[in-house]
């Protein structure tokens, strides 16, 4: 029987390249999201490569919309063996001292509250499948703090608490649960939406890392985690780019 795997924010980045890559390790593949179009075009590419998918509009700061995904899965042409919870992001880089309070609210109910949403949601799935895996993409930022950061930071802490708490309390249980923490990842949105779409300060995190990391290399990273033998559990997995040895350390070439 076809193990289902469910990615929430896979309408592009991560959690796109992520069901890419579960799909052709051959799961059927749940892709949550809020943007049905983007949904539509990767459940088209998944298919037109051989591999499986279904799209479900979910939004993980809506309780019934959450609910939906659950009611999803339930329907789902299999037990569901894995969760990748991935929808997130970032919002400004202001100082502590004058941060948005509403960009503060929204990337905690994201990050945080929406993990906590969707893995509640698919728990009780997940254990009924006998050999569950819910994978936690958090970031470098959840534990090391930088100017500027503070309310991505204090966010990404946060999930990264959610998931070694619900490590604990799971232990006994067959659901492992694996923590993915990628550093500098260069995508198509992610710097574009913490700057409110200015592309030119979007840029300018990148300007002269000759390879960030991309959305491929993370997604390789989080499946070979989701299909390793049940009984391995990488609890947390940090993974960068060569040119960024730490938050503040980051190798840069002259343009």
């Amino acid at each position: 029987m076809t193990s289902v795997a469910i990615v929430t924010g896979a309408s592009s980045g991560i959690g796109a390249a992520t069901a890419r890559r579960l799909a052709a390790a051959g799961f059927h593949v749940l892709v949550a999201a809020r943007r049905a179009d983007r949904l539509a075009g990767l459940v088209a590419d998944i298919t037109a490569a051989g591999g499986s998918a279904t799209a479900v509009a979910c939004d993980v700061t809506s309780d019934e919309s959450v609910a939906g995904l659950a009611r999803a899965a339930a329907d789902a042409p299999g037990p569901v063996t894995v969760l990748v919870n991935n929808a997130g992001g970032a919002r400004g880089l202001d100082p502590v001292e004058s941060g948005s309070v509403a960009d503060w609210q929204w990337m905690y109910d994201v990050n945080v509250l929406g993990t906590l949403r969707v893995t509640q949601a698919l728990l009780p799935a997940l254990e009924r499948s006998g050999a569950g895996t819910i994978v936690v993409v958090s970031s470098t930022a959840g534990f090391t703090v930088y100017e500027g950061g503070g309310g991505y930071s204090a966010a990404k802490h946060a999930q990264t608490a959610v998931a070694g708490t619900l490590r604990l309390e799971l232990c006994g249980r067959p659901v492992r649960v694996v923590e993915i923490d990628p550093g500098m990842v260069r995508t198509d949105e992610f710097s574009l939406n913490r700057f409110g779409g200015d592309a030119a300060k979007a840029d300018a995190t990148y300007t002269g890392v000759a390879q960030p990391l991309v959305a491929e290399d993370v997604a390789e990273c989080i499946t070979w985690c989701a299909t390793l033998p049940h009984h391995v559990n990488v609890d947390r997995l940090v993974v960068r780019p060569l040119a960024q040895a730490a938050q503040h350390k980051v190798h840069r070439v002259s343009q």
